[in-house]
């Protein structure tokens, strides 16, 4: 599994995920850099078979109501430091990798990891 991560996410992200085995590039790193719209990181993403590491609401609301991106990781803790985000991903790197491996949605708050499944697209969609 892969991830691209978001412009939302700081750079260095990758490089904690990546320490953790969660193999991952930014979208700085396509061609458009930050620059890269939402439809095009959600079709970069799922040609690339990446899940989508993101902050941005407009992703959640694309992949349940569009399923795109395919795969959706949501990062709901808010305004952190960087030094707290890193250390939240380091402190759950193992469930977010097991989560990942499972589902097509998880979503990261500060009170964890919540994996969340297909009947809730029907029900929220």
């Amino acid at each position: 599994m892969k991830l691209i991560v978001d412009a939302q996410l700081p750079v260095k992200l990758c490089e904690i995920l990546n320490q953790l085995g969660l193999e991952s590039i930014h979208v700085d790193e396509l061609p458009k850099g930050d620059e890269t719209s939402d439809v095009e990181i959600a079709a970069f993403a799922d040609r690339e078979d990446l899940v989508v590491a993101t902050k941005d609401f407009d992703f959640y609301h694309s992949h349940m109501t569009l399923r795109k991106p395919k795969r959706l990781f949501l990062v709901t803790t808010g305004n952190l430091k960087n030094r707290q985000l890193f250390d939240l991903f380091r402190n759950n790197a193992l469930i977010i990798k097991n989560a990942l491996n499972r589902s097509s949605f998880v979503e990261l708050s500060n009170d964890g990891i919540t994996e969340h499944d297909e009947n809730e697209r029907s029900r929220n969609g």
